[in-house]
């Protein structure tokens, strides 16, 4: 029954709108100067850079500014690896190969630049998910477009801070160092690539042609800290993501404009962040459609299948996250008793 009651418990909002409206703002204007270019192929980038917003959404100025510059260069980095696999030609298994290089690095890099959300999740998608793009942009133009995209999110993550201290002086505060150091630091990288690289493996050979989302998955029960917690953030992807396609399924019944999409996008950003660090499995009924709708506003392909693969990825890839958090347990890990801490504003996670 504990578990029932976490899926159903949504914790106290935090004036969450804030950071979630900005956030949306930084997804709706260059997605919104692209439809008017015409260049809705490009969408997929600017998204890639507007997942900049997301990062130190609660810190003040001076440590929002500094991560979310380390952020957009890590993220517009993994879209130019990305656009390189693709225009390079590397198969399936290269892409697994180089997105759990990714997986690893990132978390590590994470870690040690005290980025929140932690882990590597945004980097393994924007990474996997470019170099699956069977026609990506010419390469200057995608890293051009999710780099001024980025540069936007940075630029409203600033004003939103000196909005917030003027607003509300002494409320932010920049995240605490953070522990992870030598051999548990060591291990956090191996959970990440060792996850990565068998979700990956899985989502290959069940050939839905989706395998990042299996990957993408596996990720995102590692960046907790403590092993109940990530356990408990394995059955929220599941269950959220599940409910999270039949939302999708009920928007592209429509057959929505290009136009409709995006505003839908928009739309679903606000209400993720507005809910992710309250309820995860809520908050994916929101980011599931969200990544969904994002892929079909780039690159549309037959519906039943995508919503059957990201589906089937999805238990795949949490799945593998299990058992790797199991696995890979730390020795602090194998001594935890009691129910999983709640979560704070630090875990917040994630469109993917």
């Amino acid at each position: 029954m504990s578990r029932v009651r976490e899926l159903l418990t949504v914790s106290p909002a935090r004036r969450d709108h804030l950071p979630a409206g900005r956030i949306a703002l930084g997804v709706a204007v260059p997605l919104g100067l692209l439809l008017w270019l015409g260049r809705i192929d490009l969408t997929i980038y600017a998204a890639f850079g507007a997942f900049t917003g997301i990062y130190a959404r609660h810190e003040p100025f001076g440590s929002r500014l500094a991560h979310q510059l380390e952020s957009a260069v890590l993220l517009v980095a993994c879209v130019a690896l990305g656009l390189g696999l693709s225009h390079g030609g590397a198969g399936p298994w290269v892409m697994v190969g180089a997105g759990s290089v990714v997986a690893a690095s990132g978390a590590v890099l994470a870690a040690l630049l005290r980025l929140r959300p932690a882990g590597s999740l945004f980097f393994i998608f924007a990474t996997t998910a470019i170099a699956s793009i069977p026609q990506a942009a010419p390469f200057g133009l995608g890293v051009g477009v999710a780099a001024a995209s980025a540069g936007f999110s940075v630029l409203l993550g600033v004003l939103g801070a000196l909005f917030s201290e003027r607003l509300r002086p002494g409320e932010l505060a920049p995240p605490p160092p953070d522990p992870l150091e030598g051999t548990e630091l060591a291990l956090h990288g191996l959970r990440y690539l060792v996850a990565a690289a068998l979700a990956g493996a899985l989502g290959l050979l069940s050939s839905f042609g989706h395998s990042y989302w299996a990957m993408v998955a596996a990720a995102a029960p590692l960046a907790l800290s403590g092993h109940r917690a990530r356990v408990q953030r394995a059955i929220h992807r599941i269950v959220g993501t599940l409910g999270g396609v039949g939302v999708t399924a009920f928007l592209l019944a429509f057959g929505l404009r290009p136009w409709q999409t995006a505003l839908l996008v928009v739309v679903l950003q606000f209400l993720a962040e507005l809910f992710v660090g309250r309820n995860y499995s809520l908050a994916l009924l929101f980011i599931t459609p969200l990544a969904l709708l994002m892929s079909q506003l780039a690159h549309p392909v037959e519906v039943a299948d995508l919503l059957t693969a990201r589906a089937v990825e999805t238990v795949i890839g949490a799945a593998v996250g299990l058992l790797v958090v199991v696995v890979l347990r730390s020795p602090e890990g194998r001594q935890e008793t009691g129910p999983p801490r709640p979560p704070t504003p630090e875990d917040e996670e994630e469109t993917g």
